[in-house]
């Protein structure tokens, strides 16, 4: 190459960031010619080369002199022909190298040949090498992935591009393999990340054996927060390794980034309350207490007088209340047989029932609703008879709280001195009281009959029985569980929604809630937030704001063997990004993941995986985690990650910083 030629190259590539490679290589010629080994990165020579894989050549020196070539390492190989002066010979190509990923050692043409020496050696006890046999012993060859190609974007010499396939494959001997420095090292994790909102990840760790080495070796991860806005981000791993820190530490950098624009608001479900209550882990802190003016904390028992109160409204939500309160009576061992037959009682919402044509089931659904409220008027719950009257339960003679009982069979529950129907709560649970009495004592009455079947199916009779049993405390059973009812629930849906619109973060604190309630509010905010988006879709009124949401448990949310892929969820997985709402969830096994979910997610952290079908599952439905799932199956490191964000073309590790305020 001529001086002009190389006084043009270096033009072009002066604002590049491959023009590192040209001194890269520059640099390492140099240090060959000298003979310093200091610095040296060079690996070997190809031996094979394909579109999809390589074989090299090593030597024992050239692995000590970079610390060694784990499984998973990154290596670079590049063109680097020089004339006699050592000045590059032009090539007509741009400035590029292809990404190679170590994979297995493998065997050479003379790999027989240095077993069989190996194998006399050992006969003699292993006597000194003379330098010709040392020589030949140290060489060996090692298997790579082809991941891709770096090279200078065409229409933008100032970036650099990165292809998943190799354009270009010359003979093998016109390449050369170094081990990357800390600069390329640097281009290769963090070149392709969005530059728009970066923040400090971890750092880059090829490997969970660091003997021999320090983080200085290794540069800083940086991941860009644009990455996971109304995108999907899996958390893999056993619990204890990290996964919980990586969500903190994204959160964390969302409120950062977002301070001034108040563009994300966030939405984290805490079933063990780590995110909302100071900790060891964290530091005697939290993500919370952390940012106290951008965190609003809803608890179900607030541990701190700045948390507000997370209740169910029991009476609103019947459908919802009677499976929490079951729950509650099987952790409570409560057997009997009338508690049971009330706990198995499905009711349907009051949406429902207002939308059901057929008059003679919406009357059966109401006055169960009725009797369920009055259950809860006897054990003590307080309710707002006003909104309850608003609902406008009524169809025929039943309306509100009224049961609408035949006029002979009132006269009979009263034996003559029959009342104005119920108006209100206690009369209503007088009458109902009444009523289950007379049944009990009058099984076979033909004033329990309607035209065609009886008046009060099981269910019915269940729930009366529960009201007024012949034996056992009934109502009275359920006091203890008023801590989770208030009659205002159903306003903090409102106040959480417009929290997040102002680019807050809301943390629910269900730390102890058993799964019902943690699914009752799951399922309950989880719709008001698409609902909200999507009517903001509907009016062009999304703009650049984006509410995240952050799921543990997610196997409970999203099942592989789940049929009915119509739930909030699955639509959260399908048109989240359409309507600006993201997802970060958690698990322990990809494998019990929707597989839909798992193709539909962008973003990837990964931890220690035990199972052999745990590391599949992921590489079958990911392919850039394929070759890797032996690394992931033995590594235990906590925060020791795999990471594949929108931004990556390939699975970098790294060692996740601990999160700190």
């Amino acid at each position: 190459m001529s001086a002009i030629q190389g006084l043009v190259s270096n033009a072009v590539l002066s604002n590049n960031p491959l023009k590192m490679l040209k001194d890269f290589l520059d640099k390492q010629y140099q240090l060959q010619s000298a003979g310093v080994k200091q610095d040296y990165r060079f690996i070997g020579y190809v031996l094979d080369l394909g579109y999809d894989s390589a074989k090299i050549i090593t030597s024992d020196p050239y692995k000590i002199a970079v610390g060694g070539i784990p499984r998973g390492s990154f290596l670079i190989l590049a063109l680097d022909e020089r004339d006699e002066q050592g000045i590059p010979i032009q090539n007509g190509l741009p400035p590029h190298f292809t990404l190679l990923r170590v994979k297995s050692v493998s065997s050479t043409p003379l790999s027989n040949q240095v077993q069989q020496t190996y194998f006399e050696l050992h006969k003699k006890s292993m006597p000194e090498l003379d330098i010709w046999t040392q020589a030949e012993l140290q060489w060996g060859a090692l298997e790579c992935d082809v991941i891709g190609m770096f090279y200078p974007k065409p229409s933008d010499n100032t970036l650099v591009e990165f292809s998943g396939d190799v354009n270009n494959v010359v003979s093998a001997h016109k390449y050369k393999v170094f081990a990357p420095d800390k600069d390329l090292l640097d281009l290769i994790i963090n070149g392709l990340v969005n530059k728009i909102n970066q923040q400090h990840l971890g750092v880059f760790r090829p490997t969970e054996c660091q003997i021999g080495l320090t983080n200085t070796n290794y540069p800083d991860m940086y991941i860009s927060i644009e990455d996971f806005k109304g995108r999907r981000t899996a958390m893999f791993g056993k619990t204890r390794l990290g996964k919980s820190n990586v969500v903190k530490v994204l959160a964390d950098a969302i409120i950062q980034t977002s301070l001034a624009t108040k563009s994300v608001g966030q939405l984290i479900f805490d079933i063990n309350g780590e995110y909302a209550n100071d900790n060891p882990q964290d530091g005697n802190s939290s993500l919370a207490s952390a940012h106290p003016t951008e965190c609003t904390v809803y608890a179900l028992n607030p541990r701190n007088p700045n948390f507000k109160e997370l209740k169910l409204n029991f009476a609103e939500q019947p459908e919802s209340a009677l499976p929490i309160i079951k729950s509650f009576l099987e952790r409570d061992n409560q057997t009997s047989n009338y508690i049971k037959s009330f706990a198995n009682v499905e009711l349907s919402s009051i949406a429902t029932v207002n939308s059901e044509h057929d008059k003679g089931k919406k009357i059966r659904a109401i006055r169960k609703i009725q009797m369920f409220w009055a259950i809860l008027q006897s054990a003590g719950f307080r309710m707002d008879e006003s909104k309850l009257s608003a609902l406008n339960l009524s169809s025929g003679q039943i309306s509100k709280f009224n049961p609408g009982l035949k006029k002979g069979l009132r006269d009979a529950i009263y034996n003559g001195s029959v009342p104005s129907p119920p108006t209100n709560l206690n009369e209503l649970v007088n009458e109902l009281k009444l009523l289950a009495s007379y049944i009990q004592n009058n099984k076979t009455s033909t004033l329990l009959m309607g035209s065609s079947e009886p008046l009060f199916d099981q269910d019915a009779l269940a729930l009366l029985n529960f009201l007024n049993p012949s034996s056992g405390s009934g109502p009275q059973i359920l006091t203890s569980y008023r801590q989770y009812h208030s009659p205002n629930a159903g306003d903090f849906i409102n106040e959480i929604i417009q929290l997040l619109n102002n680019g807050k973060t809301v943390i629910l604190d269900l730390g102890n809630a058993a799964q019902e309630v943690r699914q009752y509010f799951s399922d309950m905010l989880s719709k008001a937030v698409f609902a909200f988006q999507e009517n903001k879709f509907v009016s062009n009124a999304l703009g650049n704001h984006f509410i995240q949401l952050y799921f543990e448990e997610a196997h409970n949310l999203f099942p592989n063997s789940n049929k009915e892929n119509d739930t909030v969820y699955h639509r959260f997985a399908k048109e989240g990004a359409k309507f600006h709402i993201g997802m970060v969830y958690s698990t322990q096994s990809p494998s019990t993941i929707s597989q839909e979910l798992l193709v539909q997610t962008e973003n990837f952290f990964v931890g220690h995986l035990a199972s052999t079908n745990e590391a599949n599952a992921l590489s079958k439905l990911q392919h850039t985690f394929s070759g890797l799932e032996e690394d992931i199956k033995k590594s235990r490191t906590p925060g020791y990650m795999r990471i594949l964000t929108n931004s990556h073309r390939f699975v970098i590790p790294v060692q996740v910083k601990k999160f700190t305020v």
